[in-house]
């Protein structure tokens, strides 16, 4: 049986399950969705089972489950680790959404859920392959499987349990679906990833809120003095002005850059699709060099004071902001952790006090080009879509990639199926039909060609 035939058999049940996994709310962010977390990793649990391993475990952590599956078929054969995440992102602002977050929705070819792409719709896609090869004898590779529910909050129970459960998880490479696409008719590989450093700033004045007429003007703001440390930051090129910041940049060659630049990629329908007169950044770079291979320092959240209906005229006691910086190559995450820290306390006038903190971080990743699997996965792809793959590196972060590789010593090939209109992190996130069963398709030519390299 071919997989286009399995598919359009098994349409209407793999769209249920898929469904079923999209209803459950597993925000790890959210500590009162900790059932959630544990009933969508059982699902998870119960939806590999079904899909023909030998196995399936769930492994308690301090924080979110961890699901691990495996298939050994022969000790020759290699192994693949799957690996995905089932937590998603915070659904906020509810109001945004054209249809309920966890209410999952087909419109127009797109299921429209949290976490349709990122990363529900793209990890259930390795079950649906690897429950074709399993039913159809065709699986010639040593298959393992980890899911777990806290990438969005930096993996941090994933690093334990991988430090402890090391012998389970002998690989010849690891397998993931968690990134995106150039369009949806230009197959693309993801061969590097930005790291990322997090940290949350709190900003302290007076020691109560305070009539704004009586003592604005006496006292410093709290808001005021956060907002000009926030805009220091970055000088008008776009360029991160904190001493040290750059030191480490792996900086391209001018044909680097070149090749780089060679992906297609089209300004106006750019701006067009985000809603924005002017694209910004830093001087000197284009877009794709901007979010692909340059560091960025950009604030994520900033509150205090009064935000209600109407007006309060108060000069407030205390402000926060949490702040996103994106790493690259060969910068460290807690070097520059400890870099923006330091320097947000050194620039502090002495009206306020400060403290900074060091939420999470993760390193940046390259994918080897010559690795046998990253190959495997070209050929896979071109099998699909007709051309030849482009290799693409990513603005984004998956920090346990580089983890994976400092504790397993495994390489991991990034093959998503994502597109920038999937609005993943924001309202009315989508996955269309034909990335799920294209990434379906990609992933069984995937291990038919990994299966002949190492044969």
């Amino acid at each position: 049986m071919s997989i286009e035939i399995f598919l359009k058999e098994q349409e209407t049940n793999i769209l249920n399950r898929l469904l079923g996994l999209l209803r459950i709310p597993s925000v790890s962010a959210k500590p009162e969705h900790k059932e959630d977390m544990q009933k969508a990793a059982e699902y998870w649990r119960e939806t590999l089972l079904m899909a023909g391993v030998d196995k399936a475990e769930i492994y308690q952590t301090k924080g979110n489950p961890i699901v691990y599956a495996e298939k050994i078929l022969n000790p020759t054969y290699p192994t693949v680790l799957v690996y995905a995440h089932y937590d998603v992102m915070p659904a906020e602002p509810f109001e945004l959404w054209k249809t309920p977050p966890f209410e999952p929705t087909i419109i127009d070819g797109k299921i429209y859920a949290r976490g349709a792409d990122d990363d529900k719709g793209q990890g259930f896609m390795h079950a649906v392959a690897f429950e074709y090869l399993v039913k159809t004898q065709q699986l010639k590779c040593n298959v393992k499987f980890m899911i777990e529910g806290e990438e969005e909050i930096g993996s941090p129970s994933m690093i334990q349990w991988c430090k402890d459960y090391k012998h389970k998880l002998s690989a010849d490479v690891i397998l993931v679906s968690d990134t995106g696409m150039i369009d949806a008719n230009t197959p693309s590989i993801t061969t590097g990833l930005r790291g990322l450093t997090y940290l949350q700033i709190e900003v302290t004045g007076p020691n109560r809120d305070l009539h704004s007429g009586i003592f604005g003007g006496a006292v410093a703001n709290p808001l005021n003095v956060l907002c000009k440390i926030i805009a220091s930051l970055q000088d008008e090129n776009g360029k991160i002005t904190i001493p040290g910041f750059y030191d480490d940049v792996l900086e391209y060659t001018t044909e680097q850059r070149s090749l780089i630049n060679q992906i297609p990629f089209n300004e106006e329908n750019y701006k067009q699709a985000l809603g924005i007169k002017e694209l910004w950044g830093e001087k000197g770079y284009t877009t794709i060099e901007r979010t692909g291979i340059r560091p960025t320092m950009d604030l994520c959240g900033i509150w205090g004071g009064y935000t209600g209906e109407g007006s309060k005229t108060v000069l407030p006691s205390k402000a926060y902001a949490k702040l996103s910086s994106r790493i690259v190559p060969y910068q460290q995450h807690e070097k520059i952790g400890k870099l923006i820290k330091e320097h947000i306390l050194s620039i502090a006038p002495p009206s306020v006090s400060i403290n900074v903190d060091i939420l999470h971080g993760g390193q940046p990743y390259v994918t080897p080009l010559d690795l046998p699997a990253l190959e495997a996965a070209k050929k896979a792809l071109k099998d699909v879509y007709g051309k030849e793959p482009l290799p693409t590196m990513s603005g984004g972060s998956i920090p346990i990639i580089a983890t994976f590789e400092e504790i397993l010593g495994l390489k991991s090939v990034l093959m998503g199926f994502g597109l920038e209109s999937d609005a993943i992190h924001s309202p009315n996130e989508n996955f269309p039909l034909q990335n799920f069963y294209h990434g379906i398709k990609s992933i069984v030519k995937f291990y038919h060609y990994y299966a002949q390299t190492n044969s």
